[in-house]
């Protein structure tokens, strides 16, 4: 099973609460929403279809879980919802417990035995496990060397500060580019293979 990342991200590498106002305020952050003026159906929203086509199971941290578990539910005519709704989803949390995973198809895995059991669903067999946003958690997982495909969605916009997706820990990884898309509004969709060095 590949593990896929897909992330909204500003020119400068900003990921932070790419989909609304009050999504992620941490560090007082204040451009939430960031994301909304560079969407088209057919460029960025092909994008998440083609990944959610070869998707066997969706990957969230805990804040990034409870923004989509608010509002994927309440869209059942849409038919992209209904995928949403569908697949089988795994919360990486401390904080939430079985009681609280409302949302249909999904599964929690403690903070604490997060990186087994991510190993263990990596190593088994299926299609593709894809991380949707949770910067914390992707930056562990690619400092890690448990990912296997970065999808990244660079909107053409800088942010000056924020949460991003890289680890900061002076490691060298390197990328091929597989693939690039631009949109009419600019945004790029660069799809890249993450190389295992030695």
């Amino acid at each position: 099973m590949r593990i896929v990342i897909i992330e909204f991200t500003s020119l400068d590498g900003i990921v932070q609460a790419p989909g609304g106002a009050g999504e992620d305020t941490d560090g007082g952050f204040a451009h939430g929403g960031w994301s909304n003026a560079y969407f088209d159906p057919e460029v960025v929203g092909g994008t998440w279809d083609s990944v959610l086509e070869r998707a066997d199971a969706l990957l969230y941290g805990r804040r990034t879980w409870q923004v989509m578990a608010a509002a994927w539910p309440q869209a059942e005519d849409d038919p992209f919802a209904g995928r949403m709704n569908a697949i089988r989803k795994y919360v990486v949390s401390g904080t939430l417990g079985e009681a609280d995973l409302t949302w249909n198809n999904s599964q929690l895995i403690a903070g604490g035995e997060a990186l087994e059991v991510i190993r263990g669903l990596r190593a088994g067999g299926g299609r593709d496990l894809v991380l949707l946003g949770s910067a914390s958690l992707a930056r562990t997982l690619l400092a890690e060397g448990l990912v296997d495909e970065l999808r990244l969605i660079v909107m053409p916009v800088l942010l000056g500060g924020g949460k991003s997706l890289y680890p900061t820990d002076g490691g060298k990884r390197p990328l091929e580019l597989v693939s690039t898309t631009t949109s009419p509004a600019g945004v790029n969709v660069c799809t890249y293979r993450v190389l295992r060095e030695g």
